[in-house]
């Protein structure tokens, strides 16, 4: 598919393991995908895997490192080592973490929850490149695949673009786009057979459904994140 076909809402596929997989989402039409550097989850990432997977990509495809409650220091080491070109930011990190990244011209995208801090409503304390809105429960920092109230996205404050997660999948995207009118959506396991591997038709299906949706979408919601 041809990347320039899909401008907005653009797609985030998040939880890559493969380098192969990788390639074959950019090749569909993905705008960024993300690495998740945090041990615990299934989707977890070494460094070298991380670098493997970023040496793969086309230029144009932004590598997203993601981290949990992680030390400042590491996190620009592996920004620098895997040639990320953005953090997503999902734990507890504070304000001034979010400001000492963006002083270093790291595109920092910071989640925000609904049932747990930082919750949606206090995005005013955050200036990120960009926000990511999902749910949170389960055992995983994230939202688990779990469907929420997409509308409640609509609550934050965007003074920057929002990316809406938590429980997408090809068949809801379109409804999930109508609830919360996002700048990008981020998808994980709504495309998986297993953890951290990725079903090609099930991204196919996904992007397809974003590119017939984005029609109807407000103009005003149809911000660049990642480019």
């Amino acid at each position: 598919m041809n990347r320039n076909r899909i401008a907005y809402p653009q797609i985030k596929v998040c939880g890559l393991t493969q380098p192969d997989e990788a390639l074959a989402c950019a090749e569909a039409g993905v705008h960024a995908l993300g690495l998740v550097f945090y041990p615990p989850s299934p989707r977890f990432v070494s460094d070298a895997t991380a670098r493997e997977i970023t040496e793969a990509l086309p230029d144009h495809v932004v590598p997203v490192g993601v981290f949990v409650d992680e030390s400042y220091d590491r996190v620009i080491q592996l920004t620098t080592h895997c040639r990320l070109k953005a953090v997503q930011l999902h734990g507890n990190e504070s304000p001034e973490m979010v400001d000492q990244l963006m002083r270093e011209d790291v595109r920092v995208i910071r989640a925000l929850f609904h049932g747990k801090r930082p919750t949606l409503k206090q995005a005013d304390r955050f200036r990120p490149t960009a926000y990511l809105a999902e749910c949170s429960g389960g055992i995983l920092p994230g939202g688990n695949a779990r469907v929420w109230d997409w509308r409640l996205a609509r609550s934050i404050e965007r003074h920057v673009p929002v990316i809406l997660a938590g429980g997408l999948t090809p068949d809801n995207v379109n409804e999930a786009l109508t609830a919360a009118l996002p700048d990008a959506v981020d998808v994980s396991s709504g495309v998986e057979f297993s953890p951290g591997r990725k079903d090609m038709n099930k991204v196919r299906a996904f992007i397809r459904a974003v590119v017939e949706c984005a029609g109807s979408m407000n103009p005003q919601h149809k911000r660049s994140l990642f480019e």
